[in-house]
Protein backbone atom coordinates (compact mmCIF):
# COMPACT_ATOMS: atom_id res chain seq x y z
CA UNK A 1 0.00 0.00 0.00
CA UNK A 2 1.23 3.55 -0.74
CA UNK A 3 2.41 5.52 2.29
CA UNK A 4 1.88 9.27 2.62
CA UNK A 5 4.61 11.41 4.20
CA UNK A 6 5.00 15.03 5.25
CA UNK A 7 8.15 16.79 6.42
CA UNK A 8 10.10 20.00 6.45
CA UNK A 9 12.43 19.90 3.47
CA UNK A 10 14.95 21.85 1.41
CA UNK A 11 14.86 21.58 -2.39
CA UNK A 12 18.32 20.70 -3.74
CA UNK A 13 18.00 20.15 -7.49
CA UNK A 14 15.52 19.48 -10.28
CA UNK A 15 15.95 17.98 -13.74
CA UNK A 16 13.61 16.92 -16.56
CA UNK A 17 11.91 13.56 -16.28
CA UNK A 18 9.54 12.14 -18.88
CA UNK A 19 7.63 14.58 -21.08
CA UNK A 20 6.42 17.25 -18.67
CA UNK A 21 7.57 16.05 -15.27
CA UNK A 22 10.50 17.09 -13.12
CA UNK A 23 12.64 14.89 -10.92
CA UNK A 24 13.32 16.62 -7.60
CA UNK A 25 16.03 15.90 -5.06
CA UNK A 26 14.95 17.30 -1.69
CA UNK A 27 16.51 17.06 1.77
CA UNK A 28 13.89 16.22 4.39
CA UNK A 29 14.24 16.58 8.11
CA UNK A 30 12.78 13.15 8.85
CA UNK A 31 14.05 10.95 6.00
CA UNK A 32 17.16 12.66 4.68
CA UNK A 33 17.54 13.10 0.93
CA UNK A 34 14.53 11.87 -1.05
CA UNK A 35 14.06 11.85 -4.82
CA UNK A 36 10.59 12.29 -6.24
CA UNK A 37 8.65 13.12 -9.38
CA UNK A 38 6.73 16.40 -9.63
CA UNK A 39 4.07 15.52 -12.19
CA UNK A 40 3.39 18.06 -14.96
CA UNK A 41 5.69 20.59 -13.24
CA UNK A 42 7.14 21.72 -16.59
CA UNK A 43 3.69 22.53 -18.01
CA UNK A 44 1.89 23.98 -15.01
CA UNK A 45 3.23 25.91 -12.01
CA UNK A 46 -0.07 25.80 -10.12
CA UNK A 47 0.85 22.92 -7.80
CA UNK A 48 4.45 23.80 -7.11
CA UNK A 49 4.85 27.46 -8.07
CA UNK A 50 8.30 28.79 -7.17
CA UNK A 51 8.86 26.03 -4.61
CA UNK A 52 11.22 24.11 -6.91
CA UNK A 53 14.04 26.66 -6.80
CA UNK A 54 17.24 25.26 -5.21
CA UNK A 55 17.54 25.84 -1.43
CA UNK A 56 13.86 26.76 -1.07
CA UNK A 57 12.64 25.63 2.35
CA UNK A 58 9.27 23.91 2.10
CA UNK A 59 6.72 21.76 3.80
CA UNK A 60 6.72 18.73 1.52
CA UNK A 61 4.07 16.05 1.04
CA UNK A 62 4.78 12.93 -0.97
CA UNK A 63 3.59 9.36 -1.51
CA UNK A 64 5.92 6.39 -1.34
CA UNK A 65 5.12 3.07 -2.95
CA UNK A 66 6.67 -0.27 -1.91
CA UNK A 67 9.78 -1.33 -3.85
CA UNK A 68 10.06 2.02 -5.63
CA UNK A 69 13.05 4.27 -5.02
CA UNK A 70 11.34 7.36 -6.47
CA UNK A 71 8.37 8.90 -4.67
CA UNK A 72 5.52 11.01 -6.05
CA UNK A 73 5.49 14.61 -4.87
CA UNK A 74 2.02 15.83 -3.98
CA UNK A 75 2.74 19.41 -2.92
CA UNK A 76 5.43 21.79 -1.71
CA UNK A 77 4.37 24.70 0.48
CA UNK A 78 7.00 27.43 0.66
CA UNK A 79 8.35 28.25 4.13
CA UNK A 80 11.24 30.42 2.91
CA UNK A 81 12.32 31.19 -0.64
CA UNK A 82 15.65 32.61 -1.88
CA UNK A 83 13.55 34.54 -4.41
CA UNK A 84 12.25 36.77 -1.62
CA UNK A 85 15.38 38.87 -2.19
CA UNK A 86 17.29 39.70 -5.40
CA UNK A 87 19.48 36.81 -6.54
CA UNK A 88 22.70 38.20 -8.00
CA UNK A 89 25.51 36.05 -9.42
CA UNK A 90 27.41 35.81 -6.12
CA UNK A 91 24.32 34.84 -4.12
CA UNK A 92 23.31 32.28 -6.76
CA UNK A 93 26.79 30.75 -6.55
CA UNK A 94 26.50 30.52 -2.76
CA UNK A 95 23.10 28.83 -2.93
CA UNK A 96 24.41 26.36 -5.55
CA UNK A 97 27.40 25.65 -3.28
CA UNK A 98 25.16 24.65 -0.37
CA UNK A 99 22.86 22.54 -2.55
CA UNK A 100 25.70 20.70 -4.31
CA UNK A 101 27.41 19.79 -1.02
CA UNK A 102 24.17 18.59 0.56
CA UNK A 103 23.22 16.38 -2.36
CA UNK A 104 26.72 14.99 -2.75
CA UNK A 105 27.55 14.40 0.91
CA UNK A 106 24.30 12.95 2.24
CA UNK A 107 23.20 9.42 1.35
CA UNK A 108 19.54 8.97 0.43
CA UNK A 109 17.12 8.33 3.29
CA UNK A 110 19.67 9.09 6.03
CA UNK A 111 18.27 11.74 8.43
CA UNK A 112 20.80 14.36 9.55
CA UNK A 113 18.96 16.82 11.78
CA UNK A 114 22.06 18.86 12.68
CA UNK A 115 22.92 19.25 8.99
CA UNK A 116 19.33 20.19 8.20
CA UNK A 117 19.34 22.92 10.84
CA UNK A 118 22.71 24.17 9.59
CA UNK A 119 21.49 24.45 5.99
CA UNK A 120 18.19 26.05 6.99
CA UNK A 121 19.99 28.69 9.07
CA UNK A 122 22.77 29.51 6.60
CA UNK A 123 20.79 29.77 3.34
CA UNK A 124 18.88 32.95 4.38
CA UNK A 125 22.19 34.58 5.38
CA UNK A 126 23.54 34.41 1.82
CA UNK A 127 23.13 38.03 0.81
CA UNK A 128 25.17 40.69 -0.93
CA UNK A 129 28.32 41.14 1.13
CA UNK A 130 27.78 38.09 3.35
CA UNK A 131 28.15 35.20 0.91
CA UNK A 132 31.86 34.59 1.60
CA UNK A 133 31.53 34.25 5.36
CA UNK A 134 28.24 32.31 5.12
CA UNK A 135 29.53 29.80 2.57
CA UNK A 136 32.76 29.29 4.53
CA UNK A 137 30.82 28.85 7.77
CA UNK A 138 28.65 26.20 6.10
CA UNK A 139 31.62 24.38 4.53
CA UNK A 140 33.52 24.14 7.82
CA UNK A 141 30.52 23.15 9.91
CA UNK A 142 29.17 20.47 7.57
CA UNK A 143 32.68 18.99 7.40
CA UNK A 144 32.70 18.82 11.19
CA UNK A 145 29.14 17.44 11.46
CA UNK A 146 29.95 14.67 9.00
CA UNK A 147 33.01 13.72 11.05
CA UNK A 148 35.58 14.77 8.44
CA UNK A 149 37.07 17.84 10.19
CA UNK A 150 40.49 17.13 11.72
CA UNK A 151 41.83 18.65 14.91
CA UNK A 152 43.46 21.81 13.58
CA UNK A 153 45.68 22.06 16.64
CA UNK A 154 47.49 18.71 16.41
CA UNK A 155 49.67 17.01 13.81
CA UNK A 156 48.00 13.89 12.42
CA UNK A 157 51.34 12.05 12.13
CA UNK A 158 53.36 13.01 15.20
CA UNK A 159 50.53 14.01 17.54
CA UNK A 160 52.41 17.17 18.54
CA UNK A 161 50.58 20.37 19.35
CA UNK A 162 50.50 22.92 16.54
CA UNK A 163 49.63 25.82 18.80
CA UNK A 164 51.51 28.89 17.57
CA UNK A 165 53.19 26.77 14.86
CA UNK A 166 52.69 26.52 11.08
CA UNK A 167 49.80 24.26 10.07
CA UNK A 168 49.72 22.36 6.76
CA UNK A 169 47.13 20.20 5.01
CA UNK A 170 47.32 17.89 2.00
CA UNK A 171 44.56 17.56 -0.63
CA UNK A 172 45.36 13.83 -0.67
CA UNK A 173 45.41 12.97 3.05
CA UNK A 174 43.24 13.41 6.13
CA UNK A 175 44.44 15.57 8.99
CA UNK A 176 46.75 18.55 9.33
CA UNK A 177 50.50 18.40 9.75
CA UNK A 178 53.48 20.12 11.29
CA UNK A 179 56.13 21.68 9.08
CA UNK A 180 58.47 18.75 9.68
CA UNK A 181 55.84 16.09 8.89
CA UNK A 182 54.01 17.78 6.03
CA UNK A 183 53.47 15.56 2.96
CA UNK A 184 54.71 16.68 -0.42
CA UNK A 185 52.36 19.17 -2.06
CA UNK A 186 50.94 20.40 1.25
CA UNK A 187 49.31 23.81 1.63
CA UNK A 188 49.86 26.06 4.64
CA UNK A 189 46.95 27.38 6.68
CA UNK A 190 48.15 30.74 8.07
CA UNK A 191 47.65 31.65 11.72
CA UNK A 192 44.96 34.14 10.63
CA UNK A 193 42.94 31.33 9.03
CA UNK A 194 43.33 29.05 12.08
CA UNK A 195 42.10 31.87 14.33
CA UNK A 196 39.17 32.49 11.98
CA UNK A 197 38.22 28.79 12.09
CA UNK A 198 38.22 28.88 15.89
CA UNK A 199 35.80 31.81 15.81
CA UNK A 200 33.55 30.11 13.25
CA UNK A 201 33.26 27.05 15.49
CA UNK A 202 32.66 29.22 18.55
CA UNK A 203 30.38 32.05 17.40
CA UNK A 204 26.98 32.00 15.63
CA UNK A 205 26.90 33.17 12.01
CA UNK A 206 24.81 36.33 12.62
CA UNK A 207 27.41 37.50 15.16
CA UNK A 208 30.27 36.86 12.74
CA UNK A 209 28.46 38.81 10.03
CA UNK A 210 27.65 41.71 12.36
CA UNK A 211 31.22 41.99 13.60
CA UNK A 212 32.63 41.67 10.08
CA UNK A 213 36.20 41.11 11.25
CA UNK A 214 37.09 37.98 9.25
CA UNK A 215 39.34 38.86 6.33
CA UNK A 216 38.59 37.84 2.76
CA UNK A 217 41.93 36.04 2.58
CA UNK A 218 41.30 33.94 5.70
CA UNK A 219 37.83 32.98 4.47
CA UNK A 220 39.15 31.94 1.06
CA UNK A 221 41.90 29.82 2.64
CA UNK A 222 39.47 28.11 5.01
CA UNK A 223 36.92 27.46 2.28
CA UNK A 224 39.65 26.00 0.05
CA UNK A 225 40.69 23.71 2.92
CA UNK A 226 37.10 22.59 3.63
CA UNK A 227 36.38 22.01 -0.06
CA UNK A 228 39.57 19.95 -0.36
CA UNK A 229 38.43 17.80 2.57
CA UNK A 230 34.91 17.40 1.21
CA UNK A 231 36.08 16.51 -2.29
CA UNK A 232 38.45 13.88 -0.95
CA UNK A 233 35.62 12.14 0.88
CA UNK A 234 33.07 12.64 -1.90
CA UNK A 235 35.58 11.54 -4.53
CA UNK A 236 34.33 14.19 -6.91
CA UNK A 237 34.89 17.86 -7.68
CA UNK A 238 32.50 20.52 -6.40
CA UNK A 239 31.80 22.65 -9.47
CA UNK A 240 30.16 25.45 -7.49
CA UNK A 241 33.26 25.82 -5.32
CA UNK A 242 35.26 26.83 -8.39
CA UNK A 243 32.71 29.51 -9.20
CA UNK A 244 32.82 30.89 -5.65
CA UNK A 245 36.61 30.97 -5.74
CA UNK A 246 36.51 33.44 -8.64
CA UNK A 247 34.23 35.93 -6.86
Amino acid sequence: MPTAHQSEAIVLRTWPFAEADLMVAFFTREQGVVRGVARHAMKSRRRFGGALEPMTQVQAAWVERPKQDVVRLERLEIVWSPLKEPVDYTRAAGLAFLAEILEGALPDHAPEDDVFRLAASVAPMLRRGTTAVSATYFALWITRLLGWMPDLGRCALSGESLRNKPVYYSPLRDGVFSEAKRPQGSVMLPAEAIAAAARIFREPLPQLIEEGELSRGALQQLRRFAVSTLERHLEERLKSARVLATL
